[in-house]
């Protein structure tokens, strides 16, 4: 299942803008069971016809595939209710034909905000990291 990053604010403006397309870059660790293709890879960036429309990624890194699953790195600029999980399962693997299924999802990024804390913890965001929070107000919104 998910899991990872959660930022919690009571700042209306921070919620628009953190969640509002092309506001701030999510980044995911993602397994998945089976093989993607370079191809594939690529369709992802353009865009995969899912139940729901066509959904795609900003940017996608496989980092490692071993035995039947591989491990990537993706990071979304819109993040539609099971986005990656849609789009993996909209694609085959190559080998055996069969959709690809996540089977963890993990965030690790919010804008310039990462995980560092242990599975469970939290703690409050620093000056620091508010300020570039903060900072993602003033550039514009990422389109396309």
């Amino acid at each position: 299942d998910s899991r990872g990053l959660l930022l919690f604010t009571q700042n209306g403006t921070m919620v628009d803008r953190l969640t509002e397309p092309g506001g701030c870059e999510k980044t995911y660790e993602v397994e998945i069971r089976g093989r993607i293709s370079d191809n594939d890879l690529a369709r992802v960036l353009q865009g995969v016809s899912t139940s729901i429309g066509t959904l795609k990624v900003h940017r996608i890194n496989k980092k490692r595939e071993v035995g039947p699953k591989t491990h990537l790195e993706v990071v979304l600029l819109e993040g539609k209710n099971r986005h990656l999980r849609r789009i993996f399962h909209a694609l085959k693997d190559p080998k055996f034909h069969t959709p690809l299924k996540v089977l963890d999802l993990k965030r690790i990024q919010i804008g310039p905000l990462t995980l560092d804390i242990p599975v469970g913890a939290w703690r409050f965001s620093t000056p620091d990291e508010e300020t570039q929070l903060l900072a993602i107000f003033k550039t514009p919104i990422h389109r396309g």
